[in-house]
């Protein structure tokens, strides 16, 4: 008897009765000799087939393959008992994401015959195919999912986050022309309840709205296509929103030892789960170790004790601030893109690939027309990371191929606006240039140049036809498609202004709509049309009348042609000196690399590194960076030593050093030795890309000198018609009541085509674009500037426009005239026979340690330090007490109950809060560290069992240095040289501060010192109200207020910081002293200050430059196009007027050069471009 062998194929679209008849029926018609029986699964989607054994079964097997695949069925894998197999040219698969395990793989198919095939066979996928509109291939991808009680739109949003009540859309916007166009999209949005502000930026084709009813997104895109625009949807956020706490939230890591196999992981994670104040456990059996997060603070030995108990070893290896560590590992939404997907089913084998990742929500499923899924999740590298969900996606189906899918971001969607924009015009411009030629030969060449005894000029200008002659009809055959597919573009934008102006339902008020109404778009085409539909009438006249003979000068083709070409150029030269506005940012995000250098390690230990793309990076990971290249993310070294160029965003040219424990930055470069860096700041996280999105942010925000613009530009169209219509009018009437001599009539036209000429030039000349356009260029070029010199404009042209005004410059002390980082103890002196205690020094200085282990301040830090150093006595405290701006007091616990004592430790002023007294001696030595520019901190105790109204005995007074910055003297000169005031505030004692104002090199008067954190806000608004603003260098104003600016680091800045006129931040200090500043100094260099205000004036003074020019250009050539000048006339005799061709030439170099006015900043030349003061350090 022969043998038998057992074949099994893993069918993709096995789902059904009906399939398996059918896969029955076509193995008995193909292979029915050597087929002994088919047994189909349909839960497990496997087909085994048991065949006679023969001399060559690949042949068998492949038979049979075939016959499935004929019969529409989607082969997936395929595992078969015959002896060899090798003709079958496949390799072993491992755990297939449907369970079947060692299948070999076998190349997939995607034929529309197969797919045809299968339907015809299999009865579910018919009936699907029959229940599904036409082009949707929806699949039921929750028939794969795990049922979690609710519905599939609740994966949506996670349990436990509220619904924020307000919402930011960001949009891409089209055909957006001027400030008109802006204007109209503004006021058309603000008229909606539940729109609650609307931001749009002509310059990055870009607008942000706000609003308070979810889901209106659409209807906002609708309302912007529906006044003529492109619109599409970039991004929809919550705003108001915390983010989910995680406070009073523990994470404990845990080494385990006695794990053998996935049971013993399985059964710690199990135990541990049933305590109600753990909340997540992660059990990882190739590295032995676990993670617990644990929401109840010191239960840490508890869970060591509760895992020894189930019979294994347990050490607690650390225990951190979830809280904090969130800060780094955060929750990551990523967009997949899969290739492959062409069955309804599809779908729902990409979402069961990833069932098994609990950390893993879909929130957006993926369809065949659609084929990108988006999840959301929380890494942990190396164990768990996307690139883990990329495999498994890959794993469910060889045809599948899974890679990061990026959506065009805000600046891409606007160079593509932009580029589609150049495109648009270049198209008519080609067109038109291409008709010019001729244009210019007949009407400018042969009717002006050309000798009148010229055989072909009097060809050409003999009537021919009613009295017009050929060269005539020939320009109205050139113009004709000039008209209508070269200006098409302003017609149909001034068309759909007018139709949604006055379409049904309009709320606008019927007055508003004659005295606000139109853009630029609306004025070149009344221009260009009045030309050719006058000469049109001319020639239908002409046609009726029958005249010998025409004026030519009754006829305005030639001018269509050129009033286009010339329209159409100064806009394209426009629309590209904008998008190069913004090349400075769009720079910095370039700085970021595409690939990384991977190290993994195996269960062995053994390390490999690979190239993947920065997207596969995530928190934790870690990088290799050798020499010349920029880490793709930020991160901490964690081998080796080398230099960094971080120029690029700081500004500083010199190399900064990096050892092990140093944060590095993408963007920036390594110059030396290859490094290993631990990702911190993956998935979009970067000190880069923070950067990036505050300068973005900042362009956002307006300055307030941009109304003015928004007021002008309003009304500018209204306006301009009304003065082209009444310098018509006035001709007209200035013609006929015989002003003018009738020898001044140059056309048989009469004194109505006498005067359409200047309307046109009117129509034409007038330019609002360079009023729109005089500050957003200008303040997109300066925060590229700021940018380049390490300087983030969050508060955008408001604060720039402040900035150009400061008169008053308020320093902090700590941390910002000072270094503020490591301050240390000089001098230290114990009283200890002052005390009526027995107490030690070792005592003294064990509890000042522990009191000031809880305080953040420098100062606290800088005394642990010294106490460490000085002995090794260590003690508990308890009910510790911070006093805000003052200091700390807390409780120590002796081994007996009188041995206990309390301290408080802090200031002078503390000291007097609890009538410690300080005697002579005491004072002598504190107000010689005084003056030498040092703080003091004093510690004062007494018994713990004394009563409330025992006396504080002083024991401790301490001296900190905080080295003065070296940049800071030189800084100080460099903002009196300017004219400005120089003022310091600080919450150390008098003395102290004036020591090192007088260092620094500011007056002792400006000091405001022994200021608490919360009054300094009160003194910004001290200095507001009694300082007045400079005229000059030093002369003052009489009644305008000083414009403050105040520079801090810290916490207790922050109000100050957001009362001053102008905050600005350094860099290095506190998130939240930086989120309430208008400008960040990235670099932390002082001397950033004095570029940062000499950038703001340079910005608006070219503002204003700007504004100047484009309001004299309107009000010179608007009454020069109107005729103003034609009284006077040449030594030829000729009247000077604009004709409508110079005219549109004069309008398109004025808004081209607003713009370039604005890109002259970047210029290094003197008096044209921005250059940074040179201040050196002391």
């Amino acid at each position: 008897m022969n043998p038998r062998i057992t074949t099994s194929f893993l069918l993709a679209n096995l789902h059904c009765p009906s399939c398996v008849s059918s896969i029955q029926q076509a193995l008995k018609e193909s292979c029915s000799r050597d087929v002994i029986w088919v047994s189909p699964n349909v839960v497990t989607s496997v087909v085994t087939i048991e065949h006679r054994h023969t001399d060559t079964p690949d042949i068998t097997i492949r038979s049979m393959a075939k016959a499935l695949q004929e019969a529409g069925f989607e082969i997936s894998g395929v595992t078969t008992t015959a002896a060899t197999t090798s003709d079958l040219d496949v390799a072993i698969q491992g755990q297939d994401a449907f369970g079947v395990i060692d299948l070999t793989t076998w190349p997939p198919t995607e034929s529309p015959v197969q797919r045809e095939a299968h339907l015809l066979n299999c009865k579910q996928c018919r009936e699907s195919e029959e229940s599904t509109p036409h082009g949707s291939c929806r699949s039921p991808v929750h028939e794969y999912l795990p049922d979690h009680g609710s519905s599939s739109s609740d994966t949506r949003r996670e349990s436990g986050t509220e619904t924020p009540s307000q919402w930011r859309a960001t949009l891409s916007i089209g055909g957006m022309t001027c400030a008109s166009c802006s204007n109209a999209i503004t006021e058309q949005l603000s008229k909606k309840d539940w729109i609650s502000d609307v931001v749009v930026n002509l310059v990055a084709n870009s607008a942000t709205v706000d609003f308070t009813e979810e889901g209106k997104q659409d209807d906002i895109v609708e309302m912007i296509e529906d006044m003529g625009y492109d619109a599409h949807l970039d991004s929809v956020a919550g705003l108001g929103q915390d983010e989910t706490s995680e406070v009073g939230s523990w994470r404990a890591t845990v080494a385990v030892g006695g794990m053998t196999c996935a049971a013993c992981a399985n059964t710690i994670t199990e135990q541990l789960s049933k305590k109600d104040w753990v909340s997540n456990v992660v059990v990882n059996l190739v590295t032995n170790s676990a993670t617990i997060d644990y929401t109840e603070d010191g239960k840490q030995d508890e869970i060591v004790e509760a895992i020894e108990d189930m019979g294994y070893d347990a050490t607690l290896d650390s225990v951190t601030s979830v809280k904090n560590e969130q800060k780094g590992a955060q929750e990551r939404t990523v967009q997949i893109s899969i290739h492959g997907l062409y069955c309804q089913h599809c779908p729902g084998r990409v979402s069961h690939s990833l069932r098994s990742f609990k950390r893993v929500k879909v929130m957006e499923e993926p369809t065949p027309q659609k084929p990108i899924i988006t999840v959301k999740y929380t890494p942990e590298a190396p164990s768990f990371t996307i690139r883990q969900i990329l495999s498994a996606i890959d794993a469910a189906d060889p045809a599948f191929k899974a890679t990061i899918y990026h959506p065009p971001s805000l600046e891409e969607r606007s160079k593509l606006i932009t580029r589609k924009h150049q495109q648009q015009l270049l198209r008519r411009i080609y067109l038109t240039l291409a008709v010019s030629i001729p244009t210019f030969v007949i009407g400018i060449v042969y009717m002006s140049l050309v000798s009148n005894s010229d055989h072909g000029k009097h060809y050409l200008m003999k009537p021919w036809v009613s009295g017009i002659n050929r060269a005539q009809v020939a320009l109205f055959i050139l113009a004709t498609p000039v008209y209508f597919f070269g200006a098409d573009v302003f017609h149909t934008r001034a068309i759909k202004e007018i139709t949604n102006l006055w379409r049904p339902g309009s709320k606008t008020p019927i007055l508003r709509r004659f005295y606000k109404f139109g853009s630029m778009n609306m004025l070149m085409s009344l221009g260009t049309t009045i030309a050719y539909v006058s000469s049109i009438c001319q020639m239908v006249a002409a046609a009726i009348t029958k005249p010998e003979m025409i004026d030519d000068t009754q006829f305005y083709f030639d001018s269509v042609v050129f009033l286009t070409l010339f329209l159409l150029l100064g806009r394209l030269i426009e629309a590209y000196s904008k998008s190069k506005t913004g090349d400075a940012v769009e720079a910095l995000g370039k700085l970021r690399p595409t690939t990384a250098t991977l190290i993994t390690k195996d269960s062995i230990g053994k390390t490999t590194d690979s190239v993947v793309g920065v997207d596969m990076l995530e928190y934790g990971d870690i990088i290799r960076v050798p020499h010349g290249a920029s880490p793709a993310a930020d991160g901490v070294v964690v081998e080796g030593e080398s230099s960094f160029d971080e120029s690029s965003l700081t500004g500083e040219s010199r190399l900064i050093k990096k050892v092990p424990g140093d944060e590095v930055h993408a963007g920036t470069v390594n110059k030396d030795s290859a490094l290993q860096v631990r990702i911190t700041g993956a998935a979009g996280a970067s000190m880069l890309d923070r950067i990036v999105s505050i300068v973005r942010e900042g362009q956002t925000k307006r300055a307030p000198m941009e109304r003015i613009a928004d007021r002008l530009t309003a009304y500018f169209v209204p306006i301009i018609t009304l003065i082209a219509v009444l310098t018509w009018l006035t001709w007209i009437v200035l013609g006929y009541a015989g002003a003018i001599q009738r020898r001044h009539l140059n056309t048989e036209g009469g004194w109505v085509a006498f005067a359409l000429q200047f309307a046109i030039s009117v129509f034409v000349v007038a330019c609002p674009c360079g009023l729109a356009l005089a500050a957003p260029t200008a303040i997109f070029v300066g925060g590229g500037l700021a940018a380049k010199h390490g300087i983030l404009a969050k508060g955008g042209g408001e604060a720039f426009e402040k900035a150009s005004k400061v008169d008053v410059v308020v320093f902090d002390k700590t941390g910002t005239l000072t270094v503020g980082g490591e301050p240390k103890v000089t001098d230290a002196k114990l009283f200890l026979d002052m005390a009526d205690t027995t107490v030690e020094s070792d005592m003294v200085l064990a509890t000042l340690r522990a009191v000031e282990e809880n305080s953040s301040h420098p100062v606290a830090k800088a005394i642990v330090s010294y106490c460490a150093t000085q002995t090794e006595v260590w003690t508990e405290v308890e009910n510790v007490q911070e006093l805000p701006g003052k200091g700390v007091k807390a409780k120590s616990r002796g081994e007996k109950p009188e041995d206990s004592i309390e301290m408080i430790v802090g200031n002078e002023s503390l000291m007097r809060d609890y009538k410690v007294e300080l005697v002579e001696q005491v004072s002598t030595q504190l107000q010689l560290w005084k003056t030498e520019a040092k703080s003091v901190a004093l510690g004062a105790i007494k018994p713990a069992t004394a009563g409330a109204d025992a006396p504080w005995t002083l024991v401790v007074a301490l001296a900190i240095s905080d080295p003065i910055r070296p940049e800071a003297f030189p800084i100080i000169r460099a903002l009196k040289d300017r004219g400005t005031r120089v003022w310091m505030l600080s919450g150390d004692n008098i003395v102290t501060a004036k020591a090192v104002a007088s260092r620094v090199g500011i007056n002792p008067d400006n000091v405001l010192a022994e200021v608490l954190p919360w009054e300094k806000a009160d003194k910004i608004t001290y200095l507001q109200s009694v300082l007045k603003a400079r005229v000059g260098r030093s002369r003052e104003h009489s009644t305008n207020r000083a414009t403050v600016a105040m520079v801090g680091d810290g916490i207790n800045d922050s109000p100050a910081l957001t009362k001053a006129d102008v905050g600005i931040a350094i860099g290095s200090g506190s998130d939240v002293a930086i989120s309430s500043a208008d400008f960040v100094l990235v670099t932390s260099d002082l001397r950033a200050v004095v570029t940062l205000l000499d950038l703001s004036r340079s910005v608006f003074r070219r503002i204003k430059v700007n504004f100047g020019w484009a309001v004299i250009y309107n009000l010179l050539a608007i009454p020069i196009a109107a005729g103003c000048l034609y009284p006077i006339t040449t030594s030829s005799g000729e009247h000077i007027r604009l004709d409508p061709v110079w005219a549109s030439l004069a309008m398109a170099l004025s808004s081209i050069s607003v713009v370039l006015s604005s890109l002259a900043l970047r210029s290094k030349v003197p008096g044209l471009g921005f250059r940074p003061r040179g201040v050196r350090n002391a």
